[in-house]
């Protein structure tokens, strides 16, 4: 029994070795292990990012702006198919160059109305609905619809015309249905930046507005600008207005622009797209009191329009890069590269009517296309 007891203490010691060598070898192998990882570049440069990249943000967006979508009678009578009206054709010669930038406004002269109102043209526009679809298809985002024409068919036509807009998801503003619509800010998001577009003009070419009804249409009134602007600033990134003024035809803005403008800038607006006198008038920087950078395009001109001669037929698209960078200091943002893509309305007897790159008119009928293009070119950009 003793002999017997021996060997069963024997077995069990030597199994218990056996154990707790095992065990001392796996906490060695574990603790080496850990060591190594502790010490593996990746866990460190995972922590760095996880400390940095909530707080740091930058990014640029390109905005472009183009003039007057003014539909007069030989517009829309070329765009006249078999069962309605197609402006495709007339943009498809710059529709790659208009889907470049992450925004782009366009400036609807002419309303929307569709056949209801019957489509007319001078001195009372109403357009057909289909030029709203043609705009998205060109690469248009976002219109603004504040002009001296936007009562030319009354109040109904205005809210048919919008009516239509928001049915192909047409973003627009400076024209509403009601208060509220009006005091709701119009914002276009890309990429992280928040973009406020604001649209007033300086009448309704003496066609009142109705009783009690104001929010029809955005008239130019400082102090309900100043209101907008710093509402804008509080929700968006970036102020962009479309600011229907100054006089018809005249190449160069007038004083009263130069001082509307400044007041506009100082009180906030980032970029101010300027139409209404049917002729290209120059960009400018210009610097805010608070140190800001503000861009002024005075006049874009007629992008699309029956009119022609004297400067009327040319018009184009600026474009503007937006950088937001926020970091430990806080938000900042960045105007920077403007640009000026220059365009020709070519037609061929009041047919074919096509929009069409400046530098490439003369194969459209246009004389002298290359001096002309570089004549736009310093008109616009000189200033800068």
């Amino acid at each position: 029994m003793k002999s017997k007891s021996s060997i069963i203490l024997s077995v069990l010691f030597c199994f218990g070795l056996i154990i707790l060598s095992t065990t001392l070898i796996i906490r060695m192998y574990n603790e080496t292990q850990n060591k190594e990882m502790v010490h593996l570049p990746i866990h460190v440069h995972a922590a760095k990012q996880a400390s940095v990249s909530p707080k740091y943000f930058e990014e640029t967006i390109s905005l472009g702006a183009i003039g007057d979508i003014l539909i007069h009678d030989w517009v829309y009578n070329d765009a006249r198919t078999g069962t309605g009206y197609d402006f495709n054709p007339m943009f498809k010669h710059v529709a790659k160059k208009l889907q470049e930038p992450d925004l782009l406004l366009a400036n609807q002269e002419t309303i929307l109305g569709g056949t209801e109102f019957g489509i007319s043209s001078y001195p009372l526009f109403n357009s057909p609905q289909e030029v709203g679809d043609a705009l998205i298809n060109a690469g248009v985002d976002i219109v603004s619809t504040a002009n001296n024409h936007s009562l030319d068919k009354g109040e109904k036509g205005l809210i048919a015309s919008i009516d239509y807009m928001d049915k192909i998801r047409l973003p627009h503003v400076g024209t509403y249905r009601n208060h509220e619509e009006q005091q709701s800010l119009v914002i276009l998001s890309r990429k992280g930046i928040k973009v406020a577009y604001l649209s007033y003009t300086y009448g309704t070419n003496g066609i009142p507005i109705p009783k009690g009804k104001d929010y029809l249409v955005n008239l130019i009134n400082k102090e309900a600008m100043k209101a907008e602007i710093h509402h804008a600033k509080e929700k968006a990134d970036v102020v962009v207005m479309s600011l229907h003024w100054g006089n018809e035809y005249q190449r160069y803005p007038a004083e009263e622009q130069k001082v509307l403008g400044k007041f506009l800038i100082n009180e906030g607006v980032d970029v101010l797209f300027g139409h209404h006198p049917h002729v290209l008038q120059p960009m400018e920087w210009m610097k805010t009191e608070d140190g800001r950078d503000a861009l002024i395009v005075y006049s874009l001109g007629n992008f699309l329009s029956g009119q022609n001669r004297d400067y009327k037929d040319i018009g184009g698209m600026t474009t503007i890069e937006v950088t937001k960078i926020r970091d430990e200091n806080g938000v900042t943002i960045q105007l920077a590269n403007p640009a000026f893509f220059p365009t020709f309305v070519s037609h061929q007897n009041l047919k074919n009517y096509r929009v069409v790159p400046l530098n490439e008119a003369g194969n459209f009928g246009l004389k002298n296309a290359t001096e002309k293009y570089q004549e736009i070119q310093h008109h616009m950009m000189g200033n800068l």
